[in-house]
């Protein structure tokens, strides 16, 4: 029985103990500081912080190209000799590394990708999943696996507040963001994965610790999410009084696994510090 690799993007915010236990592959994506090219995971996110508070510029942030995967997808068959590998990707309708990992992926066999359309836990409550239906499964074939994962894709659902208008507007990926009227009034918006785009669905007023709670008792309203596991998103400078009031609520609401994930340096970039998310999979 050949062996299945299950690979993914560093945007994914997959916690290091989940990719090591799970032997997921992770590709990192770009930050640009300074005029420096830096590999998400080798740059400190509170760098990032420090570096606008000194410049009051944010960094910028680049897709994996079609090289660096080519070398990605080349080190995992070398490591796994006669894999299968299933890569699982960050949505193409925010950056173009899925279509970097398709011009890559002419040159082997054996490879499926996936459009996950979606970022961060969105993205990686589906490698999680993915994971998770291989370890019980070991014996499924890749068809079947990809077509089940392909399944789950429209039921992962992601919502969260960035920490930083500021950040959010210079990132450029949410369109439909009222930066100047939100920042007067001191709104945060609410951000989605629709149909794999950044939207801004709902705006919030108040302190981030009352817009967070606002946030997840909106989420679980609005979805049924399996209560098997829920992922809380957050870029550092998050409250830890916060942290606690929410996975209260969480628990409260019957989930039985909660996981916490930091932003990386490449959604952080975006985010802003002190930002709150929430993932999970509609049953």
């Amino acid at each position: 029985m050949r062996r299945i690799i299950l690979s993914t993007e560093s945007g994914a915010d997959l916690p290091e103990d989940l990719a090591e236990k799970h032997a997921v592959q992770v590709v990192p994506m770009h930050v640009i500081m300074d005029g420096k090219d830096y590999l998400d995971g080798s740059l400190a996110v509170q760098d990032i912080y420090d570096y606008y508070d000194r410049t009051k510029k944010i960094p910028s942030t680049t897709a994996t190209n079609a090289h660096e995967y080519h070398d990605f997808f080349t080190n995992i068959k070398a490591d796994y000799p006669d894999c299968i590998i299933v890569h699982i990707g960050y949505t193409s309708k925010a950056s173009a590394s899925f279509q970097s990992a398709v011009i890559a992926s002419e040159d082997f066999d054996d490879l499926f990708l996936i459009d996950a359309l979606n970022v961060t836990g969105g993205l990686a409550a589906i490698v999680m999943y993915a994971a998770t239906l291989l370890e019980n499964e070991p014996a499924i074939e890749p068809d079947r696996l990809v077509e089940k994962i392909e399944a789950i894709i429209p039921k992962s659902r992601l919502a969260f507040v960035p920490g930083s208008l500021e950040f959010l507007r210079a990132g450029g990926r949410v369109s439909n963001v009222a930066y100047l009227g939100g920042a007067l009034l001191k709104l945060k918006p609410r951000i989605e994965l629709i149909d794999g785009k950044l939207v801004s669905t709902k705006k919030y007023r108040g302190k981030m610790s009352s817009v967070a709670e606002k946030l997840l008792y909106d989420y679980l309203n609005q979805f049924d999410i399996d209560r098997e596991q829920l992922y809380f998103q957050y870029s550092i400078g998050l409250d830890e009084s916060l942290k606690l009031r929410v996975e209260e609520i969480a628990k409260e609401n019957g989930f039985k696994n909660i996981k916490w994930m930091q932003a990386g340096a490449m959604i952080s970039t975006h985010a802003g510090p002190g930002g709150f998310g929430i993932a999970g999979l509609e049953v």
